[in-house]
């Protein structure tokens, strides 16, 4: 099965992609980590992803879609998670015709649907453990009062720059503007699912893999 996460940044789309990798045994294609990945490689495409990373340019859309390409012609596993990717309508047709050209399908896109002020009080709030990961929230789910990640027992908490109100609302923005419209492109094929992606995590996966299976 091949499918995309649609949502606004903050919607949790990278911790729902790691419960269908871990459940599924999909392939998660974030844009950024490929790219990272890329750019240490060494390949001639890491090459190219480096020097174009090095001199401060945006990574076109032909080097992601080379990028992609490469994974689908490797280990299909339990099929790939298009997590980053598309972010516009030509995005989007660009993925239909590497998937076509591949003999793979797209079997559903499960937009992550957000209240924006929820999402701002969750964003803001957001802190991770610099060890594993783990998402903490200063509301809902506090930092121990020991000190010490719940899951791995490190000390080290990070806040990303970003996640701050303004930065939030101007990403929010940049979102609708560019990708909001792939939610009427991916309904009007029949393959849009819709769910709520501000529920505690298991609730969200489950109405996700609801969304799949039914």
């Amino acid at each position: 099965m091949n499918i995309i996460l649609l949502g606004p940044p903050g919607a949790g789309k990278g911790t729902q992609a790691h419960i269908l990798v871990e459940g599924r045994g999909m392939i998660q294609l974030s844009t950024g980590d490929m790219l990272r990945e890329a750019k240490d490689s060494g390949t001639e495409m890491g090459k190219i992803v480096a020097d174009v990373m090095a001199r401060g340019d945006l990574v076109t859309d032909e080097i992601v879609i080379g990028l992609i390409r490469e994974k689908l012609q490797g280990d299909k596993q339990g099929g790939f998670i298009f997590d980053g990717f598309p972010r516009t309508l030509a995005q989007a047709d660009a993925l239909a015709d590497l998937l076509a050209e591949n003999g793979e399908t797209l079997d559903a896109v499960v937009e992550m649907q957000v209240d924006d002020d929820a999402l701002v009080q969750r964003i803001t709030a957001r802190s991770t453990c610099g060890g594993c990961g783990a998402v903490y929230n200063d509301i809902t789910k506090p930092w121990p009062a020991d000190g010490k990640c719940a899951n791995c027992g490190s000390t080290e908490v990070k806040r990303r720059a970003d996640d701050n109100e303004e930065s939030l609302k101007n990403r929010l923005m940049e979102y609708y503007k560019k990708t909001s419209p792939l939610i009427g492109y991916y309904y009007a094929k029949g393959q849009l699912r819709s769910v709520n992606g501000l529920g505690e995590i298991d609730e969200v996966s489950a109405s996700i893999a609801g969304a799949l299976d039914g």
